[in-house]
């Protein structure tokens, strides 16, 4: 299969392109409007060379003949359409003769390579004159590189050698992961010939391939391990955990996938893009953990142990009858300390999961402009000399498309354009294209402020609710606000409205599946409220960071900045899925011990006990490699990486091992009840496998007696 997909990928390449998906709204229509006129012309693109004199004026002689021999080379390039110079009579209004800068508009074939025009302008060298370049024309992708998933790859083996101190054991977890990455992204950029994906589905599916893949092969081969450690042989070992772990895996997965699927219901082409090539990767890696790492685990055998491992099993000694295991020790402590005092441990875990998620009540949804860029940044440095040259607003054109069906409504429209000049935050006004026929019309504005701006805000609700309904009362003119501050503003307005609606539909998706694997309410019904608080916990860390700019230019980010619309509706998916898993991974080793014996107590803390050393090795795994991409410079990828490494982290540690033990803890047995009726109708589902019983001399850390004066329940 990976042959064929690679030739697949060889011979055809990929074709990742930006869904134009966007949700009904003004700017919308403003952009159809547009488009009946604008015709082939959006076929292309511009951009702006700008240059600024430091000595001299940017108007002089000298200046004038070296810098048009620039932008005649920059007409030769291949892509070029247009080059159109301050120094020509069309370009007469590109200076800024006060600040002693102009700028040339580079109009391009869309799609052309802008590398041969940038290379024109970083090799000019002009005395006394400071170049730079900016403009759609030039906003390309930043490339992805595979340093993050190396750096993640590096601190998991890490980790995982810590943990099983063997270095089969180590990398099989690695393999399995690696493995289903590479197949699903083969799968992934073949399906962008059938589907609209963004080249950004790469970099997703590849964070939440490792993630996960490393994840779930973590658990099967730290059960086949205990199996080994219990005297069972080879294949009944990997049999067992394919049987326990295994199950858990795949609802697990399930859970993950149905919820990236889920994000259809937000409505834009671009995230249900990411989401789906998300969870192709999640399904791959899955099948990966249930047919590949069982073979692997059959192959090496007892050598997944550690020498002295090994050596013990010689000696016909097994884990089962060696008292305590020493692997668990800390576990164990923690599961009684938290069970000692569970009214205290709860309210404390619940105080961290308030103050890191408190921040997110402040998100502010936008797209981050050059403002915000690093300093260093060549999209920083054109922001600068051009907004002190020609305004904050100079790159944030907003258009105004109308339909004008009669005399009446283009005399009302010709009114409008009359009067814009004079609404504040307002540069300038300029006419553009029109229909032959006179019915649509358009003008383009120039605030004063930049895009991300709460000014720019200010004035685009400020022309829809007041000035445009003004100019059109009594005729049957229709203008509408375009533009890139104010697309961005629609889709951030979409989905706002939309992200609780995609946050209800998961809690009752997880409140739901919870019933079905464990015939409880109560566990359930806390499992998806807690769910919910780590998903805030890492929109919480985004907004601090990102938006409030705590920390940001650490990251190689820039400055605080709205939070781009793709990043919460990512990490509501993602968390939710990561934290069903942990949850999965705890309760379904504490249920199967309730089951055994009905004491509630024993149970949360063996489960605690047999689970919490994997639970949090996988999250500093999976925080190992969030953390490798939140430290990339892109913001997008770094936002998410941040927020998805903090939100497992505290899910990990706060929230599945003290907060949800405490909970269980103080509930007691009514963590189990279930009403006969919905027994009758819930469907069986075994997520813990055939039940298997304990040797008579079995002993765990959760068996040793707890002190005296331990609460009793």
């Amino acid at each position: 299969m990976a042959v064929g997909l690679i030739a697949a990928v060889v011979l055809g390449g990929s074709a990742f392109k930006t869904s134009a998906d966007m949700p009904d709204s003004e700017s919308s229509k403003a952009y159809a409007l547009l488009a009946q006129v604008r015709g082939n012309a959006e076929a292309n693109t511009v951009g702006k060379v700008v240059w600024h004199a430091t000595s001299g004026l940017v108007t002089s002689a000298t200046v004038k003949t070296e810098v048009t021999t620039m932008l005649d080379q920059i007409a030769g390039q291949p892509g070029v359409v247009s080059v159109v110079s301050p120094y020509t009579d069309a370009g007469a209004q590109q200076v800024a003769a006060q600040a002693n800068t102009a700028y040339a508009q580079v109009v391009l074939q869309k799609g052309a390579d802008v590398g041969p025009v940038e290379k024109v302008v970083t090799d000019a060298h002009i005395g006394g004159v400071e170049f730079t370049y900016g403009g759609t024309a030039f906003d390309t992708q930043p490339q992805s590189s595979h340093g993050p998933e190396v750096i993640g790859l590096i601190a998991a083996l890490a980790l995982l050698m810590l943990m099983f101190r063997s270095w089969r054991a180590s990398l099989l977890p690695l393999v399995t992961g690696v493995a289903g990455v590479v197949v699903s992204l083969l799968l992934v950029v073949v399906g962008s010939h059938l589907f609209s994906l963004d080249s950004t589905s790469i970099t997703m599916a590849s964070m939440m391939g490792l993630a996960v893949g490393i994840d779930y092969a973590l658990f099967v081969v730290n059960r086949t391990r205990k199996g080994l450690l219990a005297g069972q042989t080879v294949p009944d070992a990997v049999a067992r955990a394919i049987d326990t772990s295994g199950r858990a895996v795949i609802f697990a997965g399930l859970t993950v996938i149905v919820a990236l699927l889920g994000i259809r219901v937000v409505g834009m082409g671009v995230l249900t893009g990411m989401g789906e090539a998300a969870a192709v990767t999640v399904a791959v890696t899955v099948i990966a953990a249930l047919t590949l790492l069982p073979a692997l685990l059959g192959s090496f055998g007892h050598k997944v142990l550690s020498k002295r491992q090994r050596a013990q099993l010689a000696r016909g000694v097994v884990e089962s009858s060696t008292g305590k295991p020493r692997d668990r020790r800390l576990a164990g402590t923690w599961a009684r300390i938290v069970q000692r005092a569970p009214w205290l441990m709860a309210p404390l875990a619940l105080v961290v999961v308030v103050v890191l998620a408190a921040p997110a009540l402040k998100m502010s949804v936008g797209e981050a402009d050059a403002s915000s860029d690093p300093a260093a940044s060549q999209t920083h440095q054109y922001y600068a000399m051009t907004s002190a040259a020609f305004g904050d607003g100079f790159d944030n054109p907003l258009m105004i498309a109308a339909n004008t069906p009669d005399q009446q409504s283009q005399q009302a429209f010709t009114t409008l354009a009359g009067k814009l000049a004079s609404v504040p935050d307002v540069a300038s006004v300029a006419p553009t294209a029109a229909s032959a026929d006179g019915t649509i019309h358009s003008l383009v504005i120039i605030p004063r402020s930049s895009a991300q701006a709460q000014d720019t805000a200010d004035l685009i609700e400020r022309l829809r609710n007041d000035v445009i309904p003004a100019a059109q009362a009594g005729t049957n003119l229709h203008a509408y606000v375009g533009g890139g501050a104010a697309t961005s503003q629609d889709m951030s307005d979409a989905l706002l409205g939309k992200l609780p609606l995609y946050l209800g539909i998961i809690a009752v998706l997880g409140f739901l599946l919870l019933v079905i694997a464990f015939r409880s309410l109560l566990v359930p019904l806390v499992g998806a409220l807690s769910n919910v608080t780590s998903i805030l916990v890492g929109l919480g860390a985004i907004t601090a960071v990102f938006q409030f700019g705590w920390g940001s230019q650490l990251m190689g980010v820039g400055s605080g900045a709205p939070i781009t619309y793709i990043v919460p509706v990512m990490i509501v998916g993602i968390v939710f899925g990561l934290s069903m898993d942990y949850q999965v991974f705890l309760v379904s080793r504490i249920h199967e011990e309730w089951a055994a014996g009905k004491d509630n107590r024993r149970a949360v803390r063996v489960g605690v006990t047999e689970t919490g050393r994997v639970i949090a090795t996988a999250a500093l795994i999976m925080l190992g490699v969030f953390a490798s991409f939140a430290f990339d410079g892109e913001r997008i990828v770094s936002a998410i990486g941040l927020g998805l490494g903090l939100a497992v982290l505290i899910d990990a540690f706060v929230v599945r091992l003290t907060l949800i033990p405490a909970l269980m803890t103080m509930i007691g047995k009514a963590n189990w009840y279930y009403p006969g009726w919905a027994e009758k109708i819930t469907p069986h589902l075994a997520v813990e496998g055939t039940a298997e019983a304990a040797p008579a001399d079995a002993t765990t850390a959760a068996d040793i007696p707890e002190p005296v004066g331990a609460p009793v329940g």
